[in-house]
Parts: C-alpha cells; structure tokens; sequence
C-alpha cells in the first residue's frame, strides 16, 4: 500500500481527497512509494477511472512514469481496465509501446489474459507496434496464441502489419505453438491466412506438424495436412519426421492419419539410420507395426546404421521384456 496521503487516497479511490490534496501548492503529485509507484499508477492499477481523470488534468503529472516494473498503462492494459486505457491514451505524452522490464508492451500484457476490448483500443492506434517482442522473444500474437484466445488472435490478425510467422526466441512460429497446445480454432484461423506458412521450422527444423504429431494430437494432424502445401515429410535437425515420432510413441491414431497421405514415406530414416518400423518395433508398439506394414511401400528389412533390421529390433524388446519379468 502507498504510505503518502495523496497515494492512498488514489489507491482507494477517494477523489475528494485527491482533490483537495491537489489543491496545496506544496504537494507532489508524481512523489512515488518505496516501489516507485505513483498516485496516477494506484488509480490505474485499481480502475478508479474518476481519480486517473482528475490526475490527468493537471499537466505536471507524468503519465508514463513507471514502478519497478510497468507504467500506468501497462497496469491498466494488464488488468483489462478499458475505461483507464482510454483516459490514458488520450494523453499525447503517453507511449503506447512502453515496455516494462520483461519486455512486454501494454499491448502483450493485454493480450495475455485476452482482454479484447483494451486490445482493441490499442490496436485502434496506429503508432501501437504489434509485432514488439518481449525479452523472452515473445510478440503479442505468439502470446495469444500461447493460450487459445481466439478473438484476440483475430483482432491481431485485422491489423495490416501483423507478421503471422514472426518466430519467438526457439524460432517457433504462432502456428507450431498453437499445433503443440492443442488450440485447433487458432490453427484453423492462422491456416486460413495465404501469408501463413505451414512447413516453416524452428531452431531444430521442427515444423507445426512435428509439432502436432510429437504432442499426439490427430485432429491437429489432420488439420494441417488439410492444407496442399504442406510438406508431411519434413524431419527436424536429427532426421525425426511426424511418422517417426509418432511411431516411437504409439501415437497409433496420428499414425494413421500421416499413412492415409500417399506423398508419406514410411522409410525415411532417422540420424541412426533407423525408420518408423523399426522404432516401432524395439518399443514393443504392435498396433503401430501392424499400421506400418499395411503400406505396400514400407521395406521390413531396411536395417539401421549398427545393420540391425526391424525384426532384429522387435526381438530384442522381447528379450528385453523376458528379462525384466520376475
């Protein structure tokens, strides 16, 4: 809580008293707290709309002064205080893009816990940047995304300078985010855009749908292959692809999604020269072998670096399974 009279009082709401305290020549009406939080940065913070408009009429508050951490309107912007973010806004010494010390713009903290009508008044000004990143390499669409807040993607969407693939700090895309989480209305909205590119990899080459079939998520996989351009073969930076991950981890129904694809290839191999049966098969995972050899193209004999086939592996998880037995 502030200590100052004229903080508390802002703090509470009380705008009589912030009036009349106001009123002494001898009051400082930015003085902050211990934690360098203002009286205009209590009123905003707690949505006293009422105070913040009598602060603000007095032209030597700062409005952009910030705590240890954000400025008045990244409080109000944080917790969904239209009222506030539209006083504050219409201030001309206000910045907008002021972000806080992670990094993170009034509008990524909006964003964050889908505030659509304060994401709305800020994407209503045009000097309001919507691709800023924070620290951690975070831009306000890659945030709603992160949560399935699918009006607040929309609304970002509708902006023309919006990057729909601009990659966080990993490299991850919008999209491979929301196919890793499970957010399939995002996904149909981000595959809906033309500008939206699906086989864009991160860091380690991992695609929206490595993503997909590594989390075991069948209805994303099909969403995504229901796109033509999309490559289903793609492997990440150790020769990984959808099939292969998914194989290794019984992820039967994702399975049988990709093999329904006939531009699959059930013998791309792996770093260790190791295909999907073979995973498949040292796993001890039958239905998923039974699904691979239904393909005519798969090879049962492809053998891996070491020369060991499928069989050899699947026989070896039998031995293995023996052992462990009491």
């Amino acid at each position: 809580m502030p200590s100052a009279p004229l903080g508390e009082a802002a703090c509470n709401g009380h705008e009589e008293v912030v009036k009349l305290l106001l009123s002494r020549n001898d009051i400082d009406p930015n003085k902050p707290d211990h934690f360098g939080r203002t009286p205009l940065w209590w009123a905003a913070s707690n949505a006293h709309e009422g105070v913040v408009k009598v602060l603000l009429e007095r032209g030597d508050v700062n409005p952009d002064k910030p705590d240890v951490c954000q400025t008045p309107l990244s409080q109000a912007a944080f917790y969904g205080h239209e009222g506030v973010v539209k006083l504050l806004l219409g201030r001309d010494d206000v910045n907008p893009n002021k972000p806080g010390v992670r990094g993170q713009t009034p509008l990524s903290l909006a964003v964050y816990d889908g505030h659509e009508g304060v994401v709305k008044l800020l994407l209503g000004r045009n000097d309001v940047n919507p691709n800023k990143r924070s620290v951690r390499g975070q831009t306000p669409l890659s945030l709603a995304v992160y949560d399935g807040h699918e009006g607040v993607v929309k609304l970002l969407l509708g902006r023309d300078d919006i990057d729909p693939d601009r990659p966080d700090e990993d490299g991850r895309i919008p999209l491979s985010q929301a196919a890793f989480y499970g957010h399939e209305g995002v996904v149909k909205i981000l595959l809906g855009r033309g500008d939206v590119n699906p086989n864009k990899s991160d860091g380690s080459s991992r695609t929206p749908l490595w993503w997909a079939a590594y989390s075991g998520r069948e209805g994303m996989v099909k969403l995504l292959l229901g796109r033509d351009d999309i490559d289903p073969n793609k492997p990440d930076n150790v020769g990984r692809t959808p099939l292969r991950l998914a194989a290794w981890d019984a992820r039967g129904g994702v399975v049988k999604v990709l093999l329904g694809r006939d531009d699959v290839n059930p013998n791309t191999p792996d770093e260790g020269g190791r295909t999907p049966l073979s995973r498949a098969a040292s796993n001890g995972h039958e239905g998923v072998v039974k699904l691979l050899l239904g393909r005519d193209d798969v090879d049962p004999d492809g053998p891996d670096n070491d020369g060991q086939t499928p069989l050899w592996w699947g026989g070896e998880n039998t031995t293995q399974t023996w052992r462990r037995r009491p």
